[in-house]
């Protein structure tokens, strides 16, 4: 079977988790067990650290994650690859933050990160509170402050924000999704969801044509151009179509198990 082995690549939200009240489709979950069944190995891959992965999907019992976009692999439950941005670019990051007027929280393998003193707040972060290990970086000691580090960011723009300053100390130190309603998400320059690809193709000697990615949104487009088989949800954003090879159903129309399908994984 090894020589036949395909890895597959799953997004999170709008691939697998559905709209409020965030489920996965029965047929997604039968689909997933099928072709783990048939000797391929089922990944996600998703701009999440993995402190903001759900138990729904770790659930599903899935051989490995990418997660952050790329900052960390894992396979079988060992971490193969983490890349954290440097503590003096993240002490950086706050103090632009703050100047530019900016929210954000910040996101580690382990917990979300939060600047107490920043001069605007998310609201995203009082929820976050009541899901996964939080703290305050603006209470850190000088030697936490001088050595703590994150993964990436997502960062709240506010009518005030000086969006074009922050654009420009971005620009050398960090890559950005617009998701629209003035939210970024900030990522580390030399990763992604398709380096997250690549490793995992040379860790287990598999051929790029052997890769088959799931996504529906505009931050999945570095893994879906880099896929060898890339597959576009039903509902996904029409941005991503021209990219994809392949386009499936609504998640909530057996998308997953149809994509699957008709390309003869299960």
């Amino acid at each position: 079977m090894k020589n036949n082995r395909k890895i597959l690549f799953f997004d999170i939200d709008g691939t697998l988790l559905t709209p409020p009240p965030f489920t996965v489709p029965e047929s997604a979950r039968k689909a997933l067990n099928l072709a783990r069944e048939q000797g391929h190995l089922a990944f996600i891959n998703s701009g999440r650290t993995f402190a903001m992965i759900p138990d729904t999907i770790k659930e599903l019992g899935f051989d490995g994650y990418v997660c952050g976009c790329g900052s960390q692999i894992y396979l079988n439950g060992e971490l193969l690859y983490s890349s954290s941005i440097p503590n003096e670019t993240c002490r950086e990051t706050i103090q632009a933050l703050r100047d530019y007027r900016i929210a954000a929280f910040f996101e580690s393998s382990d917990k979300i990160l939060f600047d107490g003193c920043s001069p605007v707040q998310s609201e995203a972060v009082t929820h976050l509170k009541k899901l996964v290990p939080t703290e305050d970086i603006s209470l850190y000691d000088e030697t936490k402050e001088h050595s703590y580090t994150f993964d990436k960011f997502l960062a709240f723009l506010q009518p005030d924000s000086d969006e074009n300053a922050f654009i420009e100390f971005c620009r050398d130190k960090y890559v950005y999704f617009d998701h629209g309603r003035h939210t970024w998400e900030v990522t580390q320059k030399d990763l992604s969801k398709a380096t997250g690809i690549r490793f995992l193709l040379d860790h287990l000697g598999l051929p790029l044509e052997s890769s088959y990615a799931f996504g529906d949104s505009t931050n999945d487009l570095p893994m879906l151009k880099y896929a060898g088989n890339s597959i576009a949800m039903g509902n996904a954003m029409e941005e991503i179509l021209p990219y994809c090879s392949y386009q499936t159903t609504d998640i909530e129309d057996n998308g997953i198990y149809n994509a699957l399908s008709h390309f003869g994984l299960i």
